[in-house]
């Protein structure tokens, strides 16, 4: 069970909550959460029109509510914004961004009652996930659809996932001793105010991008190792002299994977290859760069994480609520567009090394990787699987946040687009894991053909997680399945366990 201290959550509990485990709030949230949705009351009972809370919303925040027609007004924003579409989101990602609410709203600045908190972390700890349509956010106001598809169940409308099955959320709370909320004032909007479903999904894929780094070391290691590359551009002072931290990790890590190599001893001297093509040379400063940008992009997310993004917001100290922009997501968008071009540019210098593997003229290796060239296709067509999959990411990598398209008859007239630059992070991450499943495979049978050689201790127990479920290739056979073992070490992060290396991460 994890205890989020709100403002103070770190990147592995995010990621922990990601992965499943249960969360509950620090009890030392709740003064300030009294505190906000008094002020809330104090704010009403001066009779000024406030917007979001006696107001109507986005263009219509001119139009005045009355008194008794308030909770009326925060049910009816719930469900006029609950209008997304599409399949539903991960559950994984919906809990997480679950989370990212509940640790939004527990820092006081919300005007949302402490019962209202409660029920959100009682849907967490039963393991209770509104179904939410991916699609229908354009990162501001917010991500207004998927939040009110959450927020819909919380008052006993749309479905529930419950092991598995979709429930109407009546029944499911119902079933878990949990009653529908009823919205005080300015309750429904801070809930499906903010920038949680973005900083969930930008957050899961750069779960999967660590695993990812960490994996592409690897593969690339073992790709030079079957190519018999030198290690020398991995010296720590041509690294040292460029200064970037990421590079200068990477390359300490490529040296560590291959220290004790005797496929590395074999050609130490005397080889009459000069210099290696730049898959293999620039690897430091390939993965350097993308290692940084990664960091970067979890240096947004974690600060986003743990702020409040919904408006208006309530300073309990003198009762002012203060309408501002801190739902506009921008900080996302541009981190999830940073993950992009990381994810697109790992599996773009390993499918690089993918296709110098099977080219007999760069590699000095049989022909497609199989032993009988000609009569065997060998890795031919998962090379050409390799390119399709890169140029996908290609196509996907096109920065999200640089569009934008006014919403709400021109009040809301420039939006973020961080909801779908995060979504489209998923299918990419996927691509780059089966890119490097197809690498690893590769890297795996070229070193088959240094007979008698063994690479380090760190990539032959890599070698021997892959060849305990794919054997060497003899002769071509269904490949499709020795893909997906494969794809799955990737997936697992059992690649980056094996070697046993302490490698960079992200966070």
């Amino acid at each position: 069970m994890i205890t989020l201290l709100p403002g103070e959550v770190g990147f592995g509990q995010w990621q922990a909550i990601y992965e499943g485990a249960g969360a509950r709030l620090d009890p030392a949230s709740a003064p300030c959460v009294a505190a906000s949705a008094a002020a809330v009351e104090r704010i009403l009972a001066k009779g000024a029109p406030v917007y979001g809370i006696n107001t109507g919303f986005g263009k219509l925040a001119s139009v005045r509510i009355a008194d008794d027609e308030l909770a009326l007004l925060q049910r009816n924003i719930v469900l006029s914004h609950a209008a997304g579409t599409g399949a539903p989101s991960p559950v994984p990602v919906v809990r997480l961004m679950m989370a990212l609410k509940l640790a939004s709203l527990a820092q006081g600045a919300s005007g949302v009652r402490p019962a209202t908190v409660a029920l959100l972390e009682e849907l967490l700890v039963h393991g209770l996930t509104p179904v939410v349509p991916c699609q229908g956010s354009v990162g501001a106001s917010g991500d207004l659809a998927p939040l009110s598809h959450m927020t819909a169940a919380m008052i006993g409308v749309g479905e529930i996932w419950v092991d598995g099955a979709r429930v109407p959320a009546a029944d499911a709370l119902a079933k878990a001793g949990l009653a529908p909320l009823t919205l005080g004032p300015k309750e429904g909007l801070a809930l499906l105010n903010g920038t949680q479903f973005s900083t969930a999904n930008a957050l899961a894929a750069l779960f999967g991008a660590q695993r990812l780094v960490r994996t592409a070391l690897i593969t690339g290691a073992l790709s030079t190792e079957a190519a018999k590359g030198s290690d020398t551009p991995f010296d720590p002072r041509i690294h040292a002299l460029r200064r970037h931290k990421g590079q200068i990790e990477v390359a300490a890590a490529l040296r560590s994977l291959m220290a004790g190599s005797a496929i590395r001893a074999s050609h130490a001297i005397d080889d009459p290859r000069v210099q290696d093509p730049y898959c293999l040379r620039c690897q430091p400063q390939v993965m350097g760069a993308v290692l940084d940008v990664l960091r970067q992009a979890a240096t947004t997310l974690l600060t986003e994480a743990n702020g409040v993004s919904d408006n208006p917001l309530i300073f309990a100290e003198d009762d002012t609520a203060l309408s501002g922009g801190n739902f506009h997501a921008e900080p996302v968008a541009f981190a999830a567009d940073m993950i992009a071009l990381a994810l697109c540019e790992i599996g773009s210098i390993a499918e690089r090394r993918i296709a110098m593997l099977v080219d007999p003229a760069l590699s000095g290796l049989p022909a497609f990787l199989t032993p009988r060239p000609g009569l065997n296709s060998g890795f031919m067509i998962p090379q050409v699987t390799a390119a399709a999959l890169v140029s996908e990411n290609k196509q996907m990598a096109y920065p999200a946040s640089v569009d934008s398209i006014p919403t709400s008859a021109n009040q809301e007239d420039h939006v973020s687009m961080a909801a779908h630059g995060a979504r489209r992070l998923a299918p990419m991450l996927a691509n780059a894991e089966a890119v490097l499943g197809i690498e690893l495979l590769a890297a795996a049978q070229g070193c088959e053909f240094h007979t008698g050689l063994a690479s380090s201790p760190a990539l032959e127990a890599v070698r021997g997680l892959l060849r305990a479920q794919v054997p060497a290739l003899d002769e071509d056979r269904h490949f499709h399945p020795d893909m997906q073992a494969a794809e799955a070490l990737v997936r697992a992060g059992a690649v980056a366990d094996a070697a046993g290396q302490d490698l960079p991460g992200v966070a």
